[in-house]
């Protein structure tokens, strides 16, 4: 049976909520040891999928984007997934997009339209929401932790589109997890952040992080991403946190208190009216591609 390029997207994303809820249920508390795990044990599989090296001149780019992309950003979301409900840290990792707006202007000398910027607004008030009204105090490092983790991977994939990418995106995935598995685990022998022993759940729970949850939702996700593309999916990202606040209520009983519950609904129409914005400048790109070619071709006669 082959999943539709949404199904698969959707599972993918799902996969991804259940970050939260397999570290503290399942893992040794030690975020870096985690994440090195993670980016290996995910990063192998798909290394052995792509088989491919990247050209010379792109290593110095490897790294950087492997840093960014997973690197800081797996060691900065187990930091939040330990300290944070997992529903709310998932919501501000899915600020990734509109942090990325920020980033257009100085990075990639795009100035954001209005509407992008308005997206960006209403989500830094869902956020306020969520942290500064919450009757459940949030633990601040958390959420530097997860706001940092947005950060991280706004800032690469804002690098990734502007340089472009050498490979297929699984391969270039698969070297960029490996690059930061090696970062992950030398941070983690520095600090000393090992476990002394494992149990069976730690051993069950770090497989099902590295095999499932990391490489086959990024194969799920980036085979839905080649064939719907980019914008088709994209909404389905917010399955994430709303996945992982599900599991929280069941398994942790959390429950966000009600101006949490809004802050959290304006994150999520924030990312959706992002989303809208991307469309609507797309078609009107394309209404506009073939009148631009008809005038060219006028005033070739």
């Amino acid at each position: 049976m082959t999943l539709s390029p949404k199904m698969a997207a959707a599972v993918a994303t799902i996969l991804w909520g259940l970050t939260y809820i397999v570290t503290t249920e399942m893992l040794p508390q030690n975020p870096m040891f985690i994440a090195a795990v993670r980016a290996i044990g995910g990063g192998l599989p798909l290394l052995l999928l792509a088989r491919e090296f990247p050209p010379r001149d792109w290593w110095g780019k490897i790294v950087v984007l492997g840093t960014l992309n997973s690197g800081l950003f797996f060691a900065l979301l187990f930091i939040a997934a330990v300290r944070l409900p997992g529903g709310v840290a998932a919501t501000f990792q899915a600020l990734g997009p509109l942090f990325m707006v920020l980033l257009a202007r100085p990075v990639l000398g795009v100035v954001p339209s209005s509407g992008k910027l308005a997206a960006v607004v209403l989500g830094a008030l869902g956020v306020a929401m969520v942290v500064l009204k919450g009757d459940a105090g949030l633990d601040a490092i958390g959420v530097a932790a997860a706001l940092g983790a947005a950060g991280s991977v706004a800032l690469g994939s804002t690098f990734l589109h502007h340089w472009g990418r050498p490979a297929s995106l699984i391969g270039l995935t698969a070297w960029q997890l490996i690059v930061a598995g090696v970062e992950l685990s030398i941070v983690a022998v520095i600090f000393g952040d090992i476990p002394a022993s494992l149990t069976g759940e730690n051993a069950i729970g770090l497989i099902v992080m590295a095999l499932v949850i990391t490489a086959l939702a990024f194969v799920l996700w980036f085979g839905a991403v080649q064939k719907a593309g980019p914008s088709a999916v994209a909404p389905l990202m917010l399955l994430t946190p709303l996945t992982a606040f599900a599991l929280d209520a069941v398994f942790r009983g959390f429950v966000p208190t009600p101006i949490q519950s809004v802050g959290v609904a304006i994150v999520i129409a924030s990312l959706l009216y992002a989303q809208h914005v991307d469309r609507r400048a797309f078609r009107v790109a394309q209404h506009n591609e073939p009148s631009m070619a008809q005038s060219a071709a006028n005033q070739g006669k």
